[in-house]
């Protein structure tokens, strides 16, 4: 689900997304070992003028509590129309789900903007 608020011409929008599901299936986040990575691009529902300030956080995970919590979730390639959410683990670190959460700040044309030619 995506939110969007608008004040003047500042843009806000977030929404959230379960990155993967593996401990059911027997998936590499979950049987893996060393560098592993999961992507999921994420389209904004309006375009931003300028590319938005993205923050992304982890807002549910389920790890194997015998091994060490090693993760790193960030948003990359963003620009005014989405972001690669992205999710790393390395080692041994064995993750069952993780769901992130993002919100986007930035410009956004006002209804009070026209284009005069």
């Amino acid at each position: 689900m995506t939110h969007i608020i608008t004040t003047g011409s500042l843009g806000i929008m977030s929404g959230s997304h379960m990155m993967f599901s593996e401990f059911s299936n027997g998936g590499e986040m979950w049987t893996g070992k060393g560098q592993r990575e999961r992507r999921h691009r994420v389209t904004f529902d309006q375009t931003f003028t300028s590319p938005p300030i993205v923050t992304a956080t982890i807002s549910m995970w389920d790890m194997a509590q015998e091994t060490a919590f090693r993760a790193d979730l960030q948003a990359e390639n963003v620009d005014v129309t989405g972001f690669d959410l992205v999710f790393r683990t390395w080692s041994d670190s064995r993750v069952a789900r993780i769901r992130a959460d993002w919100t986007a700040l930035g410009p956004m044309r006002s209804d009070d903007e026209w284009d005069i030619d």
